[in-house]
């Protein structure tokens, strides 16, 4: 059976929960809610079976290291680079906007730069979960900071938005 992998970017730890940064691993969990998540490859994995066997995983590895995890879980189920979708905030895009592309540049995200280094090229699909840039202070403060009011009260939109976009991927791809 063929295999995929929807890897969802975040960071582990309560005080990261609903940071802008975890915004990978919010849209897999309203994507699957209720999935039975294991403890392998320096993260949480889970299975889906469907036509193809899809892998649903949460590297536990803290951001900048998220590629070790992601490459561990390729190698045990042997899924190649252009059957992974890399779920992530998007500094570039607008809060909400959410794009699917295959390859391009990294934007500067570290966890996007562990991941091609990890696997060894960019050439894998990007889901893009757009979080706009900080009008003022850091960029790492930014992404690591919980939405403000307003765009929370904005976010199971947003989610099911995204959710729809991944199931539409899936769709696509199994054929």
């Amino acid at each position: 059976m063929e295999s995929r992998i929807i890897c969802g970017l975040g960071n582990p730890g309560r005080e990261y929960a609903r940071s802008r940064h975890n915004i990978g691993w919010m849209l897999l969990e309203a994507w699957q809610p209720s999935l039975d998540y294991r403890s392998k490859f320096k993260g949480e994995y889970a299975l889906i079976h469907s036509p193809v066997k899809l892998i649903s995983l949460k590297p536990m590895t803290f951001m900048n290291k998220s590629g070790e995890s992601l490459r561990s879980c390729a190698d045990f189920f042997s899924v190649s680079p252009g059957d992974i979708l890399v779920i992530h905030d998007d500094l570039e895009l607008s809060f909400g906007d959410v794009q699917i592309k295959k390859g391009g540049g990294l934007g500067g995200h570290n966890g996007l730069k562990s991941v091609r280094q990890h696997l060894g090229t960019p050439d894998f699909y990007r889901l893009r979960f757009g979080i706009g840039r900080p009008r003022r202070g850091s960029v790492s403060d930014f992404v690591l900071s919980r939405f403000s009011k307003e765009e929370e009260a904005e976010l199971p939109d947003l989610l099911l938005k995204g959710v729809q976009i991944l199931e539409e991927f899936i769709r696509k791809e199994k054929q």
